[in-house]
């Protein structure tokens, strides 16, 4: 999950989300209040397509929102730092889709629903994981949509140098080590399970501090490299760990689960047929190979997301030309 333009995957304090107005005036998009008006497409209506801050996810709402608009819809994209924010905003149908990740989505609802504290409902089983998400998803208004094959799911990654001074190969290596780390992520990291509670808990590697530079951003990787932080949250999918001189540390006590890419919608606003048929073709198309190269060429090739989407769905014959 990378860089940045407005304000990541994986909560922040509950004020955040008052500031949610703010924000989106901040992106320069219009209130979600007021959908209408602009965007791609055609006369079916208008969907809002949300994204949170991370390449990743900015490029697959842009690929969205063009399958959706070759369908017929008007579209456009609404980014918004992360899940904390965009998740209400689509129970409430100010946004209408957004790309998401199964296992985390699920656990994220899963502690709305029930609390910090909750038995986990996610695991390496994405059918099971997909049923639970889907129950937690359905009383809220939302409709989660079938996964498809490509995956990403949370990783650290730690400098070369770092690595062998300490002979660090796994994260249990990096907790057995005794080395205090400064962890660059997003603000969310620091009560999200699957990253500094997780990493405490379940590899006892003492974070002494959170700088919140967000996940996966060039910024955070190049704190690593320099030696300003000693470890980083990013993704499976990042494609420029080696520009930075950065490897991946082994989750080998397997704290995160595979995440399937599936598209989660608002049940009344975006819950036809249509809608599921047209995201449903991309889903069974999208590879874990595809995401690799997808954010390779935003972060290393320096594309622009919508750019890099156009081009893909034309490769992929997902849009009439």
């Amino acid at each position: 999950m990378s860089s940045t333009s407005c304000v990541a995957r994986t909560a922040v304090a509950a004020g955040a989300v008052i500031t949610l107005a703010a924000g989106l005036a901040a992106c320069g998009g219009q209130s979600l209040e007021e959908k209408g008006g602009g965007g791609k497409g055609g006369g079916k209506g208008e969907l809002v397509i949300g994204s949170a801050g991370f390449t990743e996810s900015k490029v697959l709402a842009e690929i969205y929102s063009r399958v959706l608009a070759d369908a017929g819809y008007r579209t456009r994209v609404q980014t918004l730092a992360n899940r904390e924010l965009y998740e209400p905003a689509l129970e409430k149908g100010q946004i209408d889709v957004v790309p998401e990740y199964a296992s985390t989505l699920a656990e994220f609802l899963n502690a709305k629903e029930n609390g910090s504290k909750a038995k986990p409902v996610a695991s390496s089983d994405i059918d099971k994981t997909v049923t639970a998400l889907e129950k937690l998803a359905s009383s809220r208004g939302l409709k989660v949509l079938p996964a498809g094959g490509a995956t990403d799911q949370n990783a650290f990654a730690v400098s070369k140098e770092f690595a062998t001074e300490n002979t660090l190969k796994t994260l249990s290596d990096l907790g057995k080590s005794k080395q205090k780390v400064k962890l660059a992520a997003g603000e969310e990291c620091e009560t999200r399970v699957f990253c500094k509670p997780g990493l405490e808990k379940t590899y006892g590697i003492d974070i002494r501090e959170l700088d919140p530079k967000g996940v996966g951003t060039p910024q955070a990787k190049q704190a690593v490299k320099d030696g300003t932080d000693q470890l980083v949250l990013t993704t499976t999918t990042d494609a420029t760990l080696d520009t930075f001189g950065l490897v991946l540390l082994k989750d080998d006590k397997k704290l995160q689960n595979a995440d399937n890419v599936l598209p989660v919608v608002n049940a009344k606003s975006a819950g036809d047929k249509e809608i599921a048929a047209a995201l449903g073709k991309l889903t069974r198309t999208l590879t874990t190979e595809d995401l690799i190269n997808l954010n390779r060429k935003v972060d290393a090739e320096r594309l622009k997301p919508a750019d890099v989407a156009q081009a893909y769905v034309e490769s992929k014959n997902l849009v009439k030309k």
